[in-house]
């Protein structure tokens, strides 16, 4: 007896209590419903009350005690309407009140009518099963249980009120035994209905999750991804906006109580979507037609070259992608093919450097002895001369001849050797120490150590402060000065360098301009190459030690080529930068 007591309050608790209910939002608006047809059925049964009495041809109007009720109810109903409407909290209790109030107003007019018609019957089923669908398990009970008390009781009370037999009390029972199997039914379907309606928010939220994860990978992805549907951009990642150096600017959206945070979302990704259509249209037509023009279901691969602006951070050649896709959209996936230079030339150069540093020890002792003899020949030479009294002219032209070979031999030793400095530095790269800098501090105290005398022009237009290794950016800066300083030189017998240090973005740029003759356009291809140099004193490994150097503080070397005069821009990411500073502008001499 103990155990069957036990399993039946078992499957009360979880028919009852452990049942799941309809989510809020949709609550609200089933509630919304349910409370809008109950203001109609009393409006309309008011309606049919008093047209029924003029249909019948009495002249006596409906009995007080219909007209007072169905008053009321529709009173009620309004502001129970407006109530539910306005008012957001307690949704169920709301409800429950109003679903009660049904119950009672049509045991009334049941009253009034005397046995159960096959209207109330219909009404009394849809409140039942609206309790079932919209309340919990045992409020939904409850009311259930009251319409059948009141059916049941009013239907008793009527027959000995008017001396009537009780032969409808059965129609009652029925009546009462169908509450119960539609409230079982509507119970039944509304759990169904629960779990396809959680079966569909999880499967919503796995997608939404997916596609954040999807987003978040061609995000962080190095090569530019665009998709084309219905020759319109329907997505682009920030590396897509970098290579082809398209502004990333995110539209600002006011949030308001009826523009959400996703409405705000999407509004944005559309507005920056169109920008960068707009700005691809503009200053990319040749690849955005080229894009346009592939026919659905074909792919195609070519290069294209990006045009560099002046304030263009990245240009240089790209391989371009068009794969299509099932729903005749394109993808285009946009491949900076300087990596791959880049990563063919350290492996050339790594075998190099471990070759070079094997033997370095073995050139440079004789190296050393051939540079240390030239200096003693050049000293003895210089000494003879000096003491030119038994000395005739031939043997004094022979001596100066000779004087010319030694520091011929000298100054080749050196040379010699600076390459091979050069090569282990290369072959010895460590990973970079980088440390915090504030460039309108560090930048003057820097050229006053190195470059005190020449005429370096400094101008700093922003605060900006970096991640950098100092030794690298010393040798980079020590680089890129010495060469401007030299090639300047060549073409103005005043040489000066001019030092230009801005934002842009998220990166500080620091341009390092001279009035050379430039870099011809055969070259720049080679420019970074090592080895490769125009000037018969040079080694040709400065420029792709500095290019290594910034690659090691994830920063870039660019040589501008459409600027006014010889520019080597370097790109650095920022930390912070202060656009209230005041600009610097310095002549160190």
């Amino acid at each position: 007896m103990k155990s069957a007591t036990t399993n039946i309050r078992s499957v009360i608790t979880h028919y009852v209590y452990d049942e799941d209910t309809l989510p809020l939002p949709q609550l609200r608006k089933l509630g919304l419903i349910y409370n809008s047809y109950r203001f109609v059925v009393s409006l309309f049964s008011m309606l049919m009350l008093y047209i029924s009495a003029r249909t019948d041809g009495s002249a006596s109007l409906p009995s007080f005690l219909q007209q007072t009720t169905l008053s009321f109810y529709m009173l009620l109903s309004l502001i129970l309407l407006g109530l539910f409407y306005v008012v957001r909290k307690h949704m169920r209790r709301q409800l429950a009140f109003g679903l009660a109030l049904d119950v009672i107003i049509l045991s009334l007019l049941l009253y009034t009518t005397g046995n159960p018609d096959l209207q109330l019957t219909m009404l009394y089923m849809v409140v039942v099963a609206a309790s079932f669908m919209l309340l919990h398990g045992s409020q939904a009970l409850v009311i259930t249980l009251l319409a059948i008390i009141l059916v049941i009781y009013q239907q008793f009370f009527y027959a000995i009120a008017n001396s009537m037999s009780l032969a409808n009390l059965g129609d009652a029972l029925l009546m009462s035994a169908s509450f119960l199997a539609v409230g079982g039914l509507s119970w039944s379907i509304s759990q169904r209905l629960v779990q396809l309606e959680k079966v569909a928010a999880n499967h919503a939220k796995e997608v939404e999750r997916l596609n954040v994860i999807n987003q978040e990978v061609i995000t962080q992805m190095v090569n530019g991804v665009i998709v084309i549907d219905k020759q319109h951009i329907v997505l682009a990642n920030l590396a897509a906006h970098q290579l082809l150096s398209l502004s990333f600017v995110t539209p600002a959206t006011p949030t308001t109580a009826q523009n959400t945070f996703e409405d705000v979302k999407e509004t944005q990704n559309k507005a920056l979507l169109s920008n960068f259509e707009q700005q691809l249209n503009k200053q990319h037509s040749q690849l955005f037609n080229a894009c346009l023009s592939v026919a659905s279901g074909q792919s195609r691969a070519f290069t294209y070259d990006v045009p560099a602006v002046a304030n263009a951070s990245i240009f240089g050649k790209l391989r371009v992608q068009i794969i299509p896709l099932k729903d005749d959209s394109k993808l285009v996936i946009l491949e900076d093919l300087r990596r791959e230079q880049a990563s063919a030339q350290q492996l050339k150069l790594a075998s190099l450097g471990q070759l070079t540093a094997s033997i370095a020890h073995e050139i440079r002792n004789p190296l050393a002895a051939i540079s240390q003899a030239s200096q003693l020949l050049i000293e003895d030479v210089a000494e003879q001369m000096e003491d030119d009294s038994a000395l005739t002219s031939e043997s004094n032209a022979a001596m100066t001849g000779n004087h010319e070979l030694y520091e011929m031999i000298f100054s080749q030793t050196k040379r010699v050797n600076r390459i091979i400095e050069d090569i282990l530095k290369l072959s010895r790269q460590q990973t970079a120490t980088q440390q915090v800098l504030e460039l309108a501090e560090w930048m003057p105290s820097f050229l006053e150590n190195y470059f005190q005398g020449h005429d370096i022009f400094l101008r700093i237009k922003t605060k900006p402060i970096i991640s950098f290794d100092t030794h690298q950016l010393e040798q980079i800066l020590i680089n890129l000065i010495n060469n401007g300083l030299r090639y300047s030189s060549y073409s103005h017998p005043h040489a000066y360098v001019e030092i230009d240090i801005y934002c842009a973005d998220n990166d500080v740029i620091i341009d390092i301009l001279d009035n050379g003759n430039g870099v011809s356009a055969g070259n720049l291809e080679l420019l970074f190459d090592p080895f490769f140099t125009t000037d018969k004193a040079g080694t040709g490994l400065g420029l792709y030690l500095s290019q290594a150097f910034c690659e090691a503080n994830q920063a870039r070397l660019l040589y501008i080529p459409e600027h006014e005069k010889t520019c080597f821009r370097l790109i650095v990411p920022s930390i912070k930068s202060d656009n209230k500073f005041q600009t610097i502008e310095e002549n160190l001499t």
